[in-house]
């Protein structure tokens, strides 16, 4: 029998502007039934109260995440999956993207295989796949193996989309390498979203993957070419650009806060999405661990290679709106278009994700004032 239950108090905010002060939230099953002002609860009602000043948005969604809490996407393993999905309702993450490492072709298929096959459990939903590399520029390789770098390959991908079931719905790559345009155009023609990254690339080859179907930017600034003043390269080219969305590991250590605050100033809400980007080690501590093979050392906030270069974040989704919050002029309202709504625009998700509404599913963050999370509802039952 489905449950069916309530949420009284708090204000409800919507991507429009829009909020609902004090309202009911009706819940039956994994679904949102109604949304209503100044309404009560019908007797022996089952009642989640809310105080006047809790803050009511959709869950979030992080579409860039290779492991936490002991756990990463290329273990190839469904038990993992399970296990670190349900550990990122804690942080207000109601569903995301299992992201993949640049890897040997072997531990590539096996992740693809088990991430197209696993079925969401009593953790945030997994949505599909970010397929971060292999098709990436050498030269702008950051963390991910240098020796599995592959050039963009059509044929590659729809082998890997195959094993995937289609579940890929994200792929990271540099469009400047040879391939790359040829790759876009296909990722365009069968609506997986196309996100620069890794990339070396110059303004114009920017611009004509706009007009093929580039849509994102991955994590803004780190592993791409930066803006000078001579060629814009990938961060000027998306500052210039009226629609590439972009991602933003907002823990202030790989974007710098004065940084990040000039890409709220010049994107805004409409076009930043929060991601983590995280790690295996995320939530452990300090210690070494792994990523693609490579060990990684977690001191405090940072995960680093041997060589000092950042690996992935510890960051979690909660920590990153308590950072947002402090952007100038920023509203509740921005918060949801930079975790949840712009990322199910991208998706193509929008009657469904992304929404405390009517008809949507009753994935729900509970936030404090101060953006520390209060309760999760995840598919309709409270979580956290």
């Amino acid at each position: 029998m489905e449950r069916e239950w309530y949420i009284r108090g708090g204000t409800v905010y919507h991507a429009d502007g829009e909020k609902e002060v004090q309202p009911l939230i009706h819940i039956k099953g994994d679904r949102i039934v109604s949304v209503q002002e100044a309404a009560g609860p019908p007797e022996q009602a089952d009642v989640l109260q809310l105080e006047d000043d809790d803050v009511i948005l959709p869950g979030f969604i992080d579409i860039h995440i290779h492991g936490a809490y002991g756990h990463d996407v290329m273990d190839g393993e469904a038990a993992s999956l399970e296990a670190m999905s349900r550990k990122l309702l804690q942080e207000g993450v109601t569903s995301f993207l299992g992201t993949t490492i640049t890897s040997e072709e072997e531990a590539t298929v096996q992740a693809l295989r088990t991430l197209g096959a696993f079925e969401t459990g009593e953790g945030a939903s997994l949505l599909g796949i970010h397929l971060e590399g292999p098709f990436i520029n050498p030269v702008q390789a950051g963390a991910q193996p240098l020796e599995a770098i592959h050039e963009p390959d059509v044929g590659l991908f729809q082998k890997w989309q195959e094993a995937a079931d289609g579940q890929i719905r994200v792929v990271t790559f540099a469009p400047e390498q040879p391939g790359g345009l040829e790759l876009l155009d296909y990722l365009a023609a069968t609506g997986v979203t196309a996100s620069i990254g890794h990339s070396d690339a110059g303004y114009d080859v920017i611009q004509e993957g706009e007009k093929r179907g580039l849509k994102h930017a991955t994590h803004l600034f780190n592993g791409m070419r930066g803006l000078h003043h001579r060629e814009p390269g990938v961060v000027g080219s998306v500052y210039l650009s009226s629609t590439l969305k972009a991602e933003l590991i907002l823990d202030h250590i790989h974007v710098g806060p004065e940084a990040a605050a000039l890409s709220w100033k010049v994107l805004g809400a409409d076009r930043l999405m929060l991601i983590t980007d995280a790690m295996r080690g995320k939530g452990l501590g300090d210690g070494t661990f792994d990523l693609g093979g490579q060990p990684v050392y977690i001191h405090g906030k940072e995960a680093r290679l041997e060589d000092g270069t950042l690996a992935g974040s510890v960051l979690t989704m909660d920590e990153a709106v308590r950072h947002a919050l402090t952007f100038p002029g920023i509203s509740w309202h921005d918060i949801v278009k930079m975790t949840s709504a712009n990322q199910v625009a991208s998706l193509g998700l929008m009657d469904q994700l992304g929404a405390v509404k009517k008809g949507y599913r009753a994935d729900i963050a509970v936030m404090k004032p101060d953006g520390s999370v209060k309760a999760v509802i995840c598919r309709g039952g409270r979580s956290v």
